[in-house]
Formats: structure tokens, C-alpha cells, sequence
């Protein structure tokens, strides 16, 4: 082969072929399961591992709570856990279970939206029903060991003594330590005693606290750093005493990030002990790190002790530990490496952020079909349907269909298909009304088919991508878990109708005191309705809209439901703005109220961390890299299909994020978010709403045709 052409292939595709034989090899171990899930708690009761996380890659953290379920350590099954959370309360951080010496088991989680407290739970079985201890409240409260301590991440320990140990906190580099506190045995709730090990003991520790006995000696395990960047570590420390003092390990950081970036921010983690050997299960960002701080990903790897308080370096690696138990599926995967197409990749192209260095990465159909957890086709955009085809190479007898969507917690419609001839098609199954999630999802039948056809219809959320960890076929049945997760009343997600939904043109108002109603020309309909004194001014030459920092207009039909989640969009405008400070947002369409991380979205014109587009936390938000001059006419245009968010200005872009949303729509404003400090106080001459992401020609277009000049 000719060597120029070789250089050639590799400056295009050498940054996401890189990890080929590392993090994108087929038939890797790690990630452990699809998905994206944090915080593991590895257990064992009677032949079946369970698997209890955190629900990542939802706003901040605040998916269904979960388990994962499995006989071999390799095939495993999602089931929801129907946890009667407190009343208003979202999110079920970094849960454990115990099993009480009443033989019931009891499930603890964190939450932080009314004070960083612990709540627990007790059910019959490792997968509930659950029953809600202390009558909904706190089990361990904020302040536990240490004044106003969060209490997060707890996790439990029996002693020899028979005595019950939570070890928990977070920012405790801020608090000066770790919180413990030992729980009465007989209603598991009570705190009979609480105290705290300071910082000197465990250097650096943060969170994610793990403890186990090791003869006679205590370990306690804990993850320092920040989990969203690829500071975030695990370290140890050991004592002769549950409660100290504890003395620093040898080796630590004892699990880091690699040299090469594809195992980011390993850290929060449990240990597993199978027939003498100990094994690390703990999360790390996604591959390539796609998105915010919250989408990561379960591994394990071996925990080697050279004696009861030296733990070796971990060599975090893609390969995993493969099978703890029989294989529970008698035979192959037909469908592994197999030829594969689709109807169209995604191609993630972003520079380096906060997060992560920057990303050349395709999400090939080959990564379907690899039997790897951290690979994923994923469409090239959000617009359905979407397919995928596999040639299986001959036709063979095909019984059984497992594929894993992206999301296990959300559900998603489709169809499968089978041919003989990749011509003339019949229906494997039908699941285009299915409201059911799970995964894998497993369709059987018995068809003699050479090509399968996935084809997805829709989603839960408006704005997921058709995307697939794996699909696995088999010509054999065999025993699953009996798994039937609720049905969803919601959705599926409305399509986007690709149309100009919003148009505001001060150029066709007249001059002065605008009407309290004006049409709205864009397909939404409905009226402007003004809040204030808006003004219809000439600055420069230009008719606009002026906007005196406490007046702003809103319409009256809300955004639509193409609007709404991970939904494309573009906003567009001319806008003059004499006087910058740190954001005034220009234009939002949805609600600000429970925002976490990524649930909100307004464009902004300001010089601050939130000044392009601000998303609810400091790490998602959008900067300008390049602050619009004051007083000065710009076009300012945001774009984001579902996967990266792009700014330009003037027609050139500025600055880019890769990031998924969960927003909910609702009123459209101009000139305001909602809070007052955020109003705008400048000129508006046009602003436009689309629910579809133009190219960047596109906006270049849109900007010279709607020019005021």
C-alpha cells in the first residue's frame, strides 16, 4: 500500500482510531455494564451478583435508581428499583446495601436537594418492594460527625463485633475529614454513636469513602480529586480500629487516570472477594468523554494486597476480569463482528474542555455489533427513524435478539426485521408502541434470516439519539431473569418539526411604545405580550427593540414539545447590547425551576462564565470565547443538535461545548430568564427560535438574509 496514503488515513482518523486496541478493541471487559451508572456497590447473595449505582448521564446524576443483576459477572440484567423516594426529592446518589441479622435487606442512599442527607429503606428481597425507614426521614443526617458535613456516599461495614459502620461525606478536604457513625443493629436506623477522621489521617479525601477488614486491620479506602475531571483518584489509609487512627497507605494514589486519556477519572468504588481473589468495582467517565461531568461508566479490575495495609498500583485497563461464575449463556453470539450499516453516524468533532482533551471520535455501526460496553453506534443525528443492518454472512436459524440501547432507564421503540436476500422483508418484532425499558431488550422468535434490521422509531425523551451498546443473536433460548419493568405513561418524545417556530422583527413595528400584543409570525403562532416599557428605537441606522432592564416580552403559547429535553435547536439574533456585564439573556425557552446540572438553556450576551449560554452549573455553562464588542451591532447565533452546542458570532463560530440536555419546556421569553438580575438592557432588532440545529452555512445565511443593515 502506498505509504503517503497510509500518513494520509492516519492524520484524518488517527485521533479516534487511536485507542482501536484499547478502549474501542471488541469483546472488552470493561465498561462492566452498558450505560451510564456511577457510585457501584458490588454485592453477592446466594448465586447472583448485584450491582447497585447511582443513574448517571441524567441531570446531575438523577436517573431511576437501579440494580444490575447477574449469575456469570458478564451477562447482566437491568432492573428498575421502585425507591418511594421523599416527596419532591430527584436524585438517589451512591446507594448500599446490607443485609440486616434479620435477614432483610436494607438499601441506603444520599440526596442533596433538602440538605445532603442519608435515607433508608428495607424490603423482603435484594430488589425490593421497599418500605421507607424512619418514616421518610434522614437516617444520617447533614452535620453527622462533623458540623454541617454532607452527608453523602455512605457505606457500611459489619465489624467482628457485630457492629454496623457507615463511613460517608463529601468536599471533605473542605470539612477537615470523614464522618462515621455506627448504626443500632436491631432497627438499623438509630445512631448510636458518631465521630470523625480527620483530613491528616486520609490525605486528600473527598468522597466515596469504602471500608473493609483485613484480618486484623482496618482499611478504609476513599476517592480524592474532583469526579468530573481527571483529577479524581482512589487512595487508602489503615488502622487496628474501625475509628483510627488511621496512617496513610504505600502506593497512592493506588487507581488514577492513564496516560492516554481513555480511562478518565476512575474513582468511587466497592470490593468484591470471590475464592481468595478481591476486585475493584468503580465508575470512570465516558470513552471519549462526551458530555458534562456525569456520564460515566462502570469497571472492575483485580485489588492485589501484598499484606493487610499495602494495596498495589491498579492497572486500570480496558480487559476487565472477565467471568466470577459459569457462563449463563450456552452459545454464541452470531452477530459478533459481523458486517454492519446504518442509516448514519455520528461524528464528534470538540476541542478540549474543563472535562476532557479534545475529541476526533465516529460512532461506527461497528460498535454495535463488538461486544464492548464502552463502544456505541450512535445516529448522526437525533432525527428518527434511524437503522442499522447487520449481515450476518449466511443465513442461519435466529431465536433470540438482546440489544442494548443507550439508556437502559428510558425506553425506546423500534422494529426488528429479518431477510434472506437484504431485499424482501418480514417482521421479527414489533415493539414501535413499546413503554417498557430495560436491558437488554430480548426479542425471540425463530426466523432463518442471513440480514437483521433494527430500525428505531422512537423515544421516551424528546431529542435521544438511536443509539446501541450492543446487539447480540442467538439460535438457541435460554434461561434470562424475569424482568418486566413498569410501563411509562410519558411520551415517546415529540420530532422536531424543523421550522422557524419564533421570529421577532422589530424592522416591521413602528417607531415608539409597541403594542401590549403583537403577532408572532413564526409556525408556534401566538402573540408577543410585553412586560414593561419596550421600545421600538432607531440605533445606528436600525430599528430595534430597546429593552431597559426591566422590560421584556413574552408569548403567549408556550415552546412546544419539539422543545423539550435533549431537543435540537438554534436561536439567532441581531443584537446591540451598550453596556456588558456578566450575562443578560436575550432568550429562553424553558423552565428554570428544579434545575440541575444541564436542565436549563438560555442564550445569553455577557462577559461571565454563563455569558453565551447559560445551563445551570459553572461546569456546563457556555462562555464566549470572544466577548461581542459593546455597543457595537453583532449577529449572535447558538446552535446544538443534540450533541454539541456551537456559538458564532458574526457568521464565525466562537466557541463549542459537547453536551446533552434535560430541559423542559415552557414560556418563551425575550429580553428576560426569569430573574431579574439576568434582564437585558440593550437593542434587539430581530431574534429567531428554530427547533432544528442549522449548519454553519446555514447561519451565515440566515445572517445576511435577516440583516438590518
Amino acid at each position: 500500500m502506498n505509504p503517503i496514503f497510509i500518513l494520509t488515513a492516519l492524520l484524518l482518523f488517527g485521533n479516534w482510531q487511536s485507542g482501536e486496541t484499547q478502549a474501542t478493541a471488541p469483546g472488552n471487559g470493561n465498561p462492566l455494564v452498558p450505560g451510564y451508572f456511577a457510585d457501584p456497590t458490588i454485592l453477592k447473595f446466594g448465586d447472583l451478583y448485584y450491582l447497585y449505582a447511582t443513574t448517571d448521564g441524567v441531570k446531575l446524576a438523577s436517573g431511576e435508581p437501579q440494580v444490575w443483576i447477574s449469575k456469570d459477572f458478564v451477562n447482566w440484567y437491568n432492573q428498575e428499583l421502585y425507591i418511594p423516594l421523599p416527596e419532591g426529592l430527584t436524585n438517589c446518589w451512591a446507594p448500599d446495601l446490607v443485609r440486616g441479622t434479620d435477614g432483610r435487606y436494607y438499601y441506603y442512599q444520599g440526596n442533596c436537594e433538602q440538605g445532603c442527607n442519608i435515607y433508608g429503606y428495607v424490603s423482603e428481597t435484594p430488589i425490593g418492594p421497599w418500605i421507607r425507614l424512619n418514616n421518610g426521614r434522614p437516617v444520617i443526617p447533614a452535620g453527622t460527625g462533623i458540623k454541617d458535613l454532607p452527608a453523602l456516599d455512605a457505606q457500611f461495614m459489619w465489624d467482628s463485633d457485630s457492629s454496623l459502620y457507615s463511613y460517608f461525606g463529601t468536599w471533605c478536604t473542605s470539612f477537615k475529614g470523614m464522618g462515621w457513625a455506627i448504626l443500632d443493629r436491631a432497627d438499623m436506623t438509630t445512631i448510636q454513636e458518631a465521630g470523625y477522621i480527620p483530613l491528616q489521617q486520609i490525605p486528600h479525601a473527598f468522597e466515596g469513602a469504602y471500608a473493609l477488614r483485613k484480618n486484623s486491620r482496618y482499611v478504609l479506602m476513599y476517592s480524592s480529586g474532583d469526579c468530573r475531571l481527571n483529577t479524581y483518584t482512589v487512595r487508602y489509609a489503615f488502622s487496628y480500629n474501625p475509628r483510627g487512627p488511621f496512617q496513610e497507605g504505600l502506593n497512592n494514589p493506588i487507581l488514577e487516570s492513564n496516560a492516554d486519556g481513555t480511562v478518565d477519572s476512575p474513582g468511587h468504588h466497592s470490593v468484591i472477594t470471590e475464592g481468595g481473589e478481591s476486585y475493584i468495582v468503580y465508575h470512570r467517565h465516558d470513552y471519549p468523554h462526551s458530555t458534562g461531568g456525569e456520564f460515566r461508566q462502570v469497571c472492575v479490575d483485580k485489588l492485589i494486597f501484598d499484606n493487610d495495609s499495602t494495596i498495589r498500583k491498579i492497572d486500570a485497563d480496558h480487559i476487565g476480569i472477565g467471568y466470577l461464575g459459569p457462563n449463563q449463556v450456552p452459545c454464541m453470539n452470531v452477530a459478533y463482528k459481523t458486517a454492519v450499516s446504518a442509516t448514519s453516524s455520528y461524528h464528534l468533532v470538540a476541542g478540549k474542555t474543563a472535562f476532557a482533551n479534545a475529541s476526533d471520535y465516529l460512532y461506527m455501526p461497528e460498535y454495535a455489533v463488538d461486544n464492548n460496553n464502552g463502544t456505541l453506534w450512535k445516529a448522526g443525528s437525533g432525527m428518527l427513524p434511524q437503522s442499522l443492518t447487520i449481515d450476518l454472512g449466511r443465513v442461519r436459524q435466529v431465536r433470540r435478539i438482546m440489544t442494548e440501547f443507550e439508556y437502559p432507564t428510558f425506553y425506546y421503540q423500534y422494529k426488528i426485521e429479518f431477510s434472506t436476500d437484504n431485499r424482501s422483508w418480514s417482521v421479527f418484532s414489533d415493539r414501535t408502541t413499546n413503554r417498557r425499558s430495560g436491558c437488554p431488550m430480548i426479542d425471540d422468535f425463530d426466523a432463518n434470516a442471513r440480514y437483521l434490521r433494527i430500525t428505531i422509531t422512537g423515544t421516551e425523551k424528546a431529542g435521544m439519539y438511536a443509539a446501541i451498546w450492543n446487539i447480540k443473536v442467538y439460535d438457541q433460548l435460554f434461561p434470562v431473569p424475569e424482568i418486566r419493568n413498569r410501563e411509562v405513561q410519558e411520551g415517546p418524545g415529540a420530532l422536531t418539526s424543523n421550522s422557524l417556530l419564533v421570529d421577532l422583527n422589530a424592522g416591521v413595528l413602528p417607531t415608539g411604545n409597541i403594542p401590549d400584543r403583537f403577532l408572532n409570525p413564526g409556525t408556534l403562532g401566538g402573540d408577543f405580550m410585553k412586560s414593561g416599557d419596550p421600545a421600538v428605537m432607531v440605533k445606528d441606522g436600525i430599528r430595534a427593540i430597546y429593552f431597559d432592564g426591566k422590560s421584556w416580552l413574552r408569548l403567549s403559547k408556550k415552546a412546544p414539545a419539539s422543545l423539550d429535553w435533549n431537543s435540537a435547536y438554534t436561536v439567532s439574533g441581531w443584537v446591540c447590547n451598550p453596556e456588558i456585564g456578566p450575562g443578560e439573556c436575550l432568550l429562553v425557552w424553558n423552565s428554570r425551576e428544579n434545575m440541575l446540572q444541564s436542565s436549563y438553556a438560555a442564550l445569553m450576551y455577557g462577559s461571565g462564565p454563563f455569558g453565551a449560554v447559560a445551563h445551570g452549573d459553572g461546569y456546563v455553562d457556555l462562555p464566549y470565547k470572544t466577548v461581542p464588542s459593546a455597543n457595537q451591532w453583532h449577529h449572535v447565533a447558538v446552535t446544538f443538535d443534540g450533541m454539541m452546542e456551537k456559538v458564532y458570532i458574526d457568521g464565525n463560530p466562537d466557541a463549542q461545548l459537547p453536551i446533552s440536555l434535560f430541559v423542559t419546556a415552557g414560556d418563551i421569553l425575550i429580553g428576560s430568564s426569569g430573574e431579574e438580575s439576568e434582564n437585558f438592557s440593550g437593542y434587539i432588532a430581530r431574534m429567531q427560535l428554530f427547533d432544528s440545529a442549522l449548519k454553519e452555512n446555514e447561519i451565515q445565511d440566515l445572517m445576511n438574509k435577516t440583516s438590518p443593515f
